[in-house]
Parts: structure tokens; C-alpha cells; sequence
């Protein structure tokens, strides 16, 4: 019995780290900076991912880790690796090529917008 009140200020002190943690994510976005996520390791190998996920109105394309994405915008074709920064683009009629640990897995497009936020990468495809 002892340990509970040591117990419960390990909790208030715990609470408190994870608010302030939360309070200067928040003063950050704000000011427009976003410390990205960590990249981690795909399932099969070592080399950095991030979370993609492909879909239409009616469809999902993708949805899991990969290693990058290749597309084509106004200004010509681009990738996407882990930790990319945060990026916002029209996508042009083509492909967005998907690669990750199973190889690569090409998605047909006729128009989209990929959106990359700290490390999350998201395709709207047929918008």
C-alpha cells in the first residue's frame, strides 16, 4: 500500500509530459512546422517506409507500407521517399508507381492529388 501514492505521482508526471508533448505539437503546426514521423522498417527488410494509401471514391488501390511512390505533375515526374517533406501536387494522367518490399505495382491514373503529411502519403485518385 505504500507504493500508491507514488504510483499516482508517477501518473500526474506522466500526464503532464504527454500534455506538454501535445501542447508543443500544437504551437508548432501552428507556426507551420511539423517534425515528421519516424520512418521505420518494412516488414521484409531494413530499409525506411512510410504508411500510403491509394483510393478512389469507390475503391481503395492501396493501403500499407511502402518504400516510395513515383508520379508525373505539371512540372514533370517526382518521388516520394520516407520522410519526405510535406507536399500537396496535382497528379497528370499516368501511372503512380508503388514500390515496396514485393517490387513495384503500377496504379493506372487519369487525374489525383497526392498529399505527403509527416510521413503519411495519401492519393486521391478520380477527384
Amino acid at each position: 500500500m505504500a507504493d500508491a501514492p507514488q504510483d499516482d505521482v508517477i501518473a500526474q508526471l506522466k500526464a503532464k509530459a504527454e500534455e506538454k508533448k501535445r501542447q508543443n505539437e500544437e504551437a508548432a503546426e501552428m507556426e507551420g512546422f511539423t517534425a515528421a514521423k519516424p520512418t521505420h522498417e518494412s516488414e521484409k527488410g531494413k530499409e525506411p517506409t512510410f504508411n500510403l494509401k491509394v483510393y478512389s471514391p469507390y475503391k481503395i488501390y492501396y493501403d500499407e507500407e511502402a518504400r516510395s511512390v513515383s508520379a508525373v505533375n505539371d512540372t514533370g515526374p517526382f518521388d516520394v521517399l520516407p520522410g519526405h517533406k510535406n507536399f500537396l501536387t496535382l497528379i497528370s494522367k499516368g501511372q503512380v508507381v508503388v514500390r515496396n518490399y514485393r517490387g513495384e505495382e503500377p496504379i493506372n491514373v487519369v487525374r489525383g492529388v497526392l498529399h505527403v503529411k509527416n510521413n503519411e502519403v495519401t492519393v486521391f485518385l478520380d477527384v
